[in-house]
């Protein structure tokens, strides 16, 4: 997908939204140095675009009781059939469906290397992330290798991405 030429001011914009998306679009314009109408075309051009894929709002995972955080390393069968039953389905295909079906994994990524996914699990404790491993990830059938590790603290975490400015 070809990315959309920003200007100064719609990389300002993405700036501001990354850092509070709640602002109205009058408090966004005033930052931006534009009227409201054309601030609002600007950001729904990069709604549209998908720039700006969708709004959240941000957890504390702590303050909801979810204490671990894990990085688990996940390779896969390569060959053979799969469990499912049902011809061309990959080994890789059923894991990606049975991740989106795990509320524990919040971020699943392809890897190169000698692991095929890593996973970013957040649980209660060191019991939530057993009964996970142990029901979820290690059942699953195409699952033949799990290597995990665990953060002991956390010096950076943010949602906001550099945004290029040449």
């Amino acid at each position: 997908m070809a990315s959309i030429e920003l200007d100064a001011i719609d990389k300002r914009i993405l700036a501001i939204l990354q850092e509070n998306g709640r602002l109205s679009n009058q408090e966004i314009a005033e930052r931006v140095n534009l009227s409201p109408s054309p601030c609002l075309r600007r950001i729904r051009r990069l709604e549209e675009s998908g720039v700006i894929r969708t709004y959240v709002a941000l957890l504390d995972a702590q303050k909801l009781g979810l204490d671990l955080l894990a990085y688990v390393n996940v390779r896969l069968e390569k060959r053979g059939p799969t469990a499912s039953g049902r011809d061309g389905v990959t080994h890789a295909e059923l894991f990606r469906a049975a991740v989106q079906t795990w509320p524990e994994v919040v971020a699943c990524h392809a890897m190169t290397g000698d692991m095929d996914f890593l996973l970013r699990v957040q649980v209660e404790d060191m019991a939530h992330f057993s009964r996970f491993v142990q029901d979820q990830l290690l059942h699953h059938p195409s699952v033949i290798d799990v290597k995990s590790s665990f953060s002991l603290q956390t010096f950076k975490e943010t949602t906001a991405l550099p945004i290029p400015q040449a």
